[in-house]
C-alpha cells in the first residue's frame, strides 16, 4: 500500500479549514496530518510534525502567512504551496510567495483534482534553505564567438517553480536583446499580468503580459496570459481561448508549434522547470527542424518533469543549471552585455 503523502493545512477560517481538508482527503493519495490557524502555530507544528506539505493562507491573525513562509524557507525544507484570492491584491501576494520560496500556490476557487495534482508536484520538489544569498554567477567559460545562434525568437515554457526560475533567467537578459521572448507559464488568469508587471520593475527587459494582435518586437518579453493560449506570427501575437489544444492553458506546445510554423529553424526554446511534459512534442520537432534547445537540469529544478521529458526525449541540445541559463541565452545570441565582457 502506497503510503500518503502528509499535509499540514494553515487556515484562519474554520469554515475554509473544514472545506480544503475535505477536498484535499478526497483522494486517498493524501493525509491531512493537521492544521493551524495562524503562522506561528504552523511554524510549531511544521518543525514538530514534519509534514511533506503545507498548504498556506496569507491573511492571518498573530503571524501572516508570508512572515511566516519566510521563516520555513530559511530554516526547513518542507515545500509549501500558498492557497490565494483571486483578486488582483491576492495574485501580487502570491508572485511575492513564490519569490520568497513557495513552490507553488491554489487560487481559493481551484478545483480539486487539480490541487492533487499540484500537492503531489509540490511533494516530489527540491527546496533548498534559503537563510544564505545564492552564489555569485560563474563567468561563462566558453568563446561566445563559436556559440552563436541565427535565432529570430526565444521560445520559454515553465509551470511549477518557473516564477522562481523566469525571475532568474530573465534578469540576466540585456534590455537591448535582439530577438523577441514569448513564455507559456502554467498560470491562471490575473496572476500573469502580476507575474508580468513584477518582472518588469525587477529585469532589465521590457516584460509584458500578452495582447492579441501586438506587435511582436525585440527586446521584449511577453508573457501568455493565464487560461488562454498565446501564439506568434512573423510580426504579431495572437491570444485566443483553448480549443481542445491542450490541458495546459497557456500550453507550451501550443506556442512552441506557432514558433516553428512562423520561424523555422530560426528559433531558441529553453525549457525550464515544471511538472508535466507540455512543450516536449514541439521542441523536439523544434531541434529536427534545425532549432536549438536549451534544458534546465535535474539538480536546480523545483519539479524535474518537463526538462526530464524533453531530455528523455533527445530533445535538448544542452542541459544547465538555472544559474547559467539566461547568460547562455545572451551568448547563443550575440547580446554580450559589458557585464559579461569584463
Amino acid at each position: 500500500m502506497i503510503k500518503p503523502i502528509r499535509i499540514l493545512v494553515v487556515e484562519d477560517s474554520a469554515f475554509m479549514r473544514r472545506a480544503l481538508v475535505r477536498r484535499i482527503e478526497s483522494s486517498p493519495r493524501f493525509k491531512v496530518i493537521d492544521t493551524a490557524e495562524n503562522g506561528q502555530e504552523a511554524i510549531e507544528k511544521a518543525k514538530r510534525l514534519k509534514p511533506d506539505v503545507i498548504t498556506m493562507d496569507v491573511e492571518m491573525p498573530v503571524m501572516d502567512g508570508l512572515q511566516a513562509l519566510r521563516v520555513l524557507v530559511a530554516e526547513t525544507s518542507i515545500p509549501v504551496i500558498m492557497v490565494s484570492a483571486v483578486t488582483e491584491k491576492g495574485a501580487k501576494t502570491t508572485i511575492e510567495a513564490l519569490e520568497i520560496g513557495a513552490v507553488d500556490f491554489i487560487p481559493k476557487a481551484q478545483g480539486t483534482e487539480l490541487i492533487h495534482e499540484k500537492l503531489l508536484a509540490a511533494a516530489s520538489a527540491m527546496v533548498s534553505r534559503r537563510a544564505l544569498p545564492p552564489p555569485a554567477l560563474p563567468k561563462p567559460d566558453y568563446k561566445p564567438q563559436l556559440y552563436r545562434s541565427n535565432a529570430k525568437i526565444v521560445v520559454i515554457g515553465s509551470s511549477t517553480g518557473g516564477p522562481q526560475a523566469l525571475q532568474q533567467v530573465i534578469s540576466q537578459l540585456p534590455d537591448n536583446l535582439p530577438v523577441p521572448v514569448v513564455i507559456a507559464q502554467h498560470m491562471p488568469s490575473q496572476f500573469t499580468s502580476a507575474l508580468a508587471k513584477r518582472l518588469d520593475d525587477t529585469c532589465p527587459p521590457r516584460v509584458v503580459e500578452g495582447k492579441d494582435g501586438e506587435a511582436l518586437l525585440s527586446g521584449t518579453v511577453y508573457i501568455a496570459p493565464g487560461g488562454l493560449h498565446m501564439r506568434v506570427n512573423a510580426a504579431t501575437l495572437s491570444i485566443c481561448a483553448d480549443r481542445g489544444e491542450s490541458l495546459y492553458k497557456p500550453s507550451v506546445d501550443v506556442l512552441a508549434e506557432s514558433a516553428r510554423l512562423a520561424f523555422g529553424a530560426r528559433v531558441l526554446g529553453v525549457m525550464l522547470t515544471g511538472m508535466g511534459n507540455d512543450g516536449t512534442a514541439e521542441f523536439v520537432k523544434l531541434k529536427q527542424a534545425g532549432g536549438y534547445n536549451l534544458s534546465q537540469d535535474e539538480a536546480s529544478c523545483v519539479v524535474y518533469g518537463m526538462p526530464k521529458c524533453l531530455a528523455e526525449a533527445s530533445g535538448a541540445d544542452e542541459v544547465l543549471p538555472l544559474a547559467r541559463i539566461g547568460a547562455r541565452i545572451t551568448l547563443l545570441l550575440g547580446a554580450l552585455t559589458q557585464a559579461l565582457r569584463a
